[in-house]
């Protein structure tokens, strides 16, 4: 296993960029220098919280004209959101890679990341 440049377990860190929510994963995406698995893990945490806010702060406003209806879509984005997060923290600590459908794509791409299956394309 790789290390990340805390000298920590790069599988650790990863987990530990989703479980300070976007906090400890815009830490780790700014100051990691060594490990890109580390700052793809940091930067879709990052995505994935702030997302996650966007949809719930929307299906409020949006459907805040029928309480029942919002109630129950809020109930609901936050269980998917609970769940997607409980997810993201088993896999990266297992060393899994785990692309979300459209913050994943951009983690990937600006923390030049690469999973094997996309280096198998490639070649």
């Amino acid at each position: 296993m790789n290390e990340s440049s805390t000298g920590l377990n790069e599988n650790l860190v990863g987990m530990l960029c989703y479980v300070g929510l976007v906090f400890t994963g815009l830490f780790f995406f700014l100051t990691e220098k060594k490990s890109k698995y580390v700052r793809f893990h940091g930067l879709q945490s990052t995505l994935f919280f702030v997302a996650w806010v966007i949809v719930w702060m929307a299906f409020g406003s949006i459907f805040s004209f029928l309480p029942v209806v919002a109630d129950w879509l809020l109930r609901l984005v936050k269980v998917a959101g609970l769940v997607g997060w409980v997810l993201l923290i088993v896999k990266s600590y297992k060393g899994e890679y785990f692309l979300l459908p459209v913050v994943g794509r951009i983690a990937m791409e600006n923390s030049e990341f690469k999973t094997p299956e996309s280096q198998d394309k490639q070649a």
